[in-house]
């Protein structure tokens, strides 16, 4: 059924849009002011696939009649003031091409002729004696930018008038479209646009153009398809070459004796035109074509063909002279407005026109009246008790909620005092006389006295704030290891690359880098640090690296904690040993035993990023019994603070904890080893060289629906 009536209310929005456009008037007139008709309808085939649909009249016609399209279904109408039909019936069949029927429909003194298509076809007219020659192209109007015909957007009006441009400018618009703004000396001025090439061409018949306008405008920093305005003198008219690039697509139209066109951007699946290029129009495509007609006749043609109820302020009032083509309704409605100073406010289906100053004074009223209605708005209390969030964090941030909603609702903030507590008192917040939060902390709730529409807002707020915290398991690996591991482990997972390096395939990143021995297989100077990330693929190859590593005994894992920890909340880690020092007695105090403590420890704090990723704030401790000095240890310390942003699953590993233990020893015969050459038969020397270091391996993993940690 609806398949059905689609159709039916698309033929009656046309005839009812054709109607009020017909009511508008057209400028076609008959030679003499006597009556005309039309007596016949003809077909012609011409080169290029065009077919020309030939209308003849009794008389001759002095200009072209008013014209529009509608694409769905597609159509092409035509006015002809005080002519009748003379053809003796309502419509006639072609099946010719696209062409399917003709409709002449006569009322009063004039004439309405609807051409029928398959679909729509870019078209052109011109008057040859007695006859109106419509001239259908062979190639649909898909609004490409293959190069078309000329397609004459406002015909020029006999007689010996000069016209002339006063001004060309050049804009972007909002977006990203060029827009070339011609004021004309009247809006009677002869337009034709053509597609020639890869340029748009647009002559303006029986035009002058002032000397300070012939130039070329290169308009390539404005960032639109636009490159090159060039505007010149050709012969007795005015032609000006638009040069875009790549693919484009034009729209033009005319507002009194401004001329417009706008070159934007083609998105390849025309389908996606409004949603891909970001335009804010998406309503179906009109042409329309006014000569000074009536604002408010403009306006009702717009209301019928949208099916909008449309309510228009008697203040409205002026003309306008209004030339559009394949433009979607909204933006030809906006036109309009723009044109006139007029603004739309919209409530459901309704849209309600007047003058900017009307519809201000409207919405102040409006908001006067809403401000004094929450004035008279009763107060109640209404207790929430807090799932997951503590009261005094989420009464704080209702105290700050409290002055936007003050000025934007109504509330008088600036009369009284804060109820709510000192703190938001301090902050200025502003509380209305009439609210009160008050906090149980034993029950852990919320009991807010305010009015309905405020207690409205609060529950919104609070159902957003009272969720539960994201929680991140953090994997920490202590790892000592040998000088040949890491050769072998930076082996194995780096490579180099244009004189730099990067870990673990190409999604990683080195940052905060002193020295990259641990992961490169060469040596780093003593207590050096280095810093590198892995995504979550090179994760897993790094633990089974480790897994691998510690059966054939090349490293030693010190210590393998994890702990979970909320989003933003700080984690401590810590391994190491209490080392005991004996404090000796002095007067009446004993001898006594103290501790020095020496541990790895490591502090995490996890910030989630909105795409899933955690910044951690990073401090880790390398602490190491030092020099005995008088049996009372010495603690040596090794620190590093820094903040890193990894993938969820991926790993951060600080390594360059390193230290280096040679020892050299030499036993021998007293007196025989010290004979030269002859002496090693007699000593044995022995060059010991240890070189450790210490990698910490972090891996964050963001807990979602479960608290699974394995």
């Amino acid at each position: 059924m609806r398949q059905f009536m689609d159709p039916v209310r698309s033929i009656i929005r046309f005839a009812v849009v054709a109607l009020s456009v017909w009511a508008a008037g057209a400028n076609a007139e008959v030679a003499g002011g006597d009556a005309n008709s039309i007596l016949s309808l003809n077909t012609l085939s011409a080169e290029g696939g065009k077919l020309i649909l030939k209308v003849g009249l009794k008389s001759p016609l002095l200009n072209q009649p008013a014209a529009f399209t509608i694409n769905t279904p597609p159509r092409i109408a035509f006015d002809f003031p005080n002519t009748a039909n003379g053809l003796g019936k309502s419509a006639q069949d072609f099946g010719d091409g696209e062409l399917r029927s003709v409709n002449i429909v006569q009322a009063g003194n004039r004439t309405r002729l609807v051409v029928n298509l398959n679909q729509m076809l870019n078209y052109d007219t011109r008057i040859e004696g007695n006859d109106l020659l419509i001239t259908l192209q062979g190639k649909a109007a898909t609004g490409g930018v293959e190069p078309v015909t000329t397609a004459r957007f406002a015909e020029a009006k006999a007689g010996a008038q000069v016209h002339s441009l006063r001004d060309v400018d050049f804009k972007r618009g909002k977006n990203g479209e060029g827009r070339v703004q011609i004021d004309l000396s009247d809006a009677n001025v002869g337009i034709d646009i053509k597609q020639q090439g890869k340029t748009l061409v647009v002559d303006f018949a029986k035009t002058n153009l002032p000397r300070n306008l012939q130039r070329k405008l290169d308009v390539i920093d404005f960032g639109t398809p636009v490159q090159m305005v060039d505007t010149f003198v050709q012969g007795e008219s005015t032609r000006m070459v638009i040069e875009p690039k790549g693919a484009w697509e034009y729209a033009a139209y005319q507002t009194d004796n401004k001329f417009i066109i706008e070159v934007k951007t083609v998105v390849e699946d025309t389908s996606k035109l409004v949603k891909g290029s970001g335009s804010a129009y998406a309503g179906d495509k009109l042409s329309l074509n006014f000569q000074n007609i009536s604002t408010r006749e403009a306006l009702n043609v717009i209301a019928d063909f949208t099916d909008l109820n449309m309510v228009i302020s008697d203040t409205v009032s002026g003309n306008l002279t209004l030339r559009l083509k394949d433009v979607p309704w909204d933006q030809a409605l906006q036109i309009i407005l723009d044109t006139r100073g007029l603004l739309q406010q919209k409530e459901g289906n309704v849209i309600m026109v007047a003058p900017r100053d009307e519809i201000a004074a409207r919405q102040k009223d409006a908001l006067t009246n809403q401000r004094v209605i929450s004035l008279l708005e009763p107060t109640q209390t209404e207790a929430f008790p807090l799932n997951y969030a503590k009261v005094e964090d989420v009464k704080a941030v209702l105290a700050g909620y409290q002055k936007p909603a003050a000025s934007s609702g109504g509330e008088t903030g600036s009369e009284g005092a804060t109820t709510g507590g000192a703190e938001a008192s301090k902050a200025g917040s502003g509380t209305s006389k009439d609210e009160d939060i008050a906090v149980d902390t034993r029950t852990n709730t919320l009991y807010i006295t305010a009015r309905l529409s405020r207690l409205t807002q609060i529950r919104e707020i609070i159902k957003k704030l009272d969720v539960p915290v994201r929680q991140v398991l953090i994997e920490a690996r202590f790892v000592e290891a040998t000088r040949s591991y890491n050769m072998k482990l930076g082996g194995r997972l780096g490579y180099t690359e244009s004189g730099t390096t990067s870990i673990g395939g190409g999604n990683t990143m080195q940052v905060n880098s002193v020295s990259q021995a641990a992961l490169t297989g060469f040596p780093s100077a003593a207590g050096s640090l280095s810093l590198s990330l892995f995504d979550q693929s090179a994760t897993k190859t790094l633990t089974l690296e480790l897994a691998a590593s510690e059966l054939d005994e090349t490293i030693k894992s010190i210590a393998s904690p994890r702990i979970m920890t909320g989003d933003s909340t700080p984690a401590t880690i810590k391994s190491g040993v209490e080392i005991p020092y004996t404090i000796a007695s002095t007067g009446t105090n004993p001898a006594s035993t103290a501790f020095k403590a020496a541990v790895l420890s490591l502090t995490v704090t996890p910030k989630i990023t909105p795409d899933d990723k955690v910044t951690m704030t990073l401090d880790v401790k390398q602490d190491t019994v030092g020099t005995l000095y008088g049996g009372i240890p010495s603690i040596n310390n090794k620190q590093v603070t820094t903040t890193v942003l990894v993938e969820n699953g991926g790993t951060v590993v600080i390594g360059g904890v390193y230290t280096q233990d040679t020892q050299d020893s030499t036993n021998k015969v007293p007196l025989l080893g010290d004979i030269p050459l002859l002496g090693w038969l007699f000593k044995n020397k022995v060059n010991s060289d240890i070189k450790k270091e210490l990698l910490i391996f972090i891996t964050p993993k963001i807990l979602k629906d479960s608290l699974n940690v394995n």
